[in-house]
């Protein structure tokens, strides 16, 4: 499966449908997890709509998705402090997608997200303490919801895992910033469509004709990614000290986007609800491969954790509303433009 060639020729968000908001953001730009999957698609946007961002990078050498787009390599990571300076020094926005998703032990989450987004509001708060910082952070940092209804940005967090626990713990490092600062969030749920490779595990699931969920009634908010892009640049202009919940204001029940990611792709597969323990087993067996070297395990035991939680739902209606995002992608619309990216790539058959 590879991941350095893009045929997507043209941005997923044109700069043209975004140019009220690129032609109010404070310049320059500095970006982490720009190599990402969202965030290469926000360099994409910004990059063809005029700018040049500096990017945060641990391999200028290799910089996946965004290798032809004009921007500022900053050879460094979110432990490298010179890095930090560097990237920060002087700027006038500061967009913070860069973290650690995945691994093995608690203090891997801890090192990536709290210490690392730590590093960067001080060097930010030295070096460019007149910049915005949008922090891209996740529904998982205030956890599941008891109900399909969904929590809100202002909702009690209770992050079920080492993942969420620590993007909590992040956002909390910004909010530090104080009254002083600008800052806002930006709160992803499951976020989907093409250079995925999370999700994109469903699409291939269902291309082999087999899919396996977990068990119960569960119902997940879901969010193209080209609305992830510009919720995080409407943030960037926005009102400061905010936290926005987005993705489709309406959830879907597991089985219902099972069905219509199935249908998107022209695929008649077969539904295994797995049992719990099952599913807990394969995420301690996934822990083992990770700890060996397996760093593309899909399931490791905080991974399960979350994925047998109840209901991953957000309330995101008004936080659309205050950001100017009154249509976004629904979601047969993004899986059968996924679909048509992943086939391109011949990620799927």
């Amino acid at each position: 499966m590879s991941s350095t060639v893009d045929h997507t020729a043209q941005p997923l968000v044109s700069a043209d449908s975004v140019r009220g908001w690129l032609d109010q953001i404070p310049e320059p730009v500095a970006v982490t997890g720009g190599t990402g999957f969202v965030g290469s698609h926000l360099i994409d946007t910004l990059c063809t709509g005029g700018l040049t961002p500096r990017v945060l990078v641990r391999t200028p050498a290799a910089p996946r998705w965004i290798a032809k787009r004009p921007v500022e390599w900053i050879a460094g990571s979110l432990a490298d402090d010179e890095a930090l300076e560097r990237l920060v020094a002087d700027a006038g926005t500061v967009i913070h997608m860069a973290g650690v998703v995945r691994a093995a032990r608690a203090s891997d989450f801890v090192a990536g997200n709290r210490e690392g987004t730590a590093r960067l509001v001080a060097a930010v708060r030295r070096h460019a303490p007149d910049a915005r910082l949008v922090h891209v952070s996740s529904l998982a940092a205030v956890g599941p919801s008891s109900t399909a209804r969904g929590v809100g940005p202002d909702s009690e967090p209770r992050p079920v895992s080492y993942y969420g626990r620590s993007k909590l713990a992040a956002e909390r490092e910004v909010e530090r910033i104080g009254g002083d600062g600008w800052w806002t969030m930006v709160r992803p749920p499951a976020v989907y469509g093409p250079r995925d490779t999370d999700i994109f595990q469903f699409f291939r699931m269902i291309s082999a004709g087999l899919v396996l969920t977990p068990p119960g009634d569960r119902w997940i908010t879901v969010s193209y990614v080209a609305d992830v892009v510009r919720a995080t640049l409407a943030a960037a202009v926005g009102q400061p000290a905010m936290t926005h919940h987005v993705g489709e204001p309406e959830p879907y029940h597991i089985r219902q986007l099972v069905s219509l990611l199935a249908e998107a792709g022209g695929c008649r597969p077969r539904v295994v609800a797995l049992p719990t323990a099952m599913i807990r087993i394969a995420g301690m067996l996934g822990s083992v491969l990770w700890r060996l070297g397996a760093r593309r395990a899909v399931l490791t035991p905080d991974k399960a954790r979350e994925m047998l939680a109840r209901h991953w739902t957000a309330r995101t209606a008004d936080s659309m509303v205050a950001l100017g995002l009154t249509e976004w992608v629904r979601f047969p619309e993004g899986a059968r433009a996924s679909w048509e990216w992943y086939r391109n790539q011949g990620w799927v058959g």
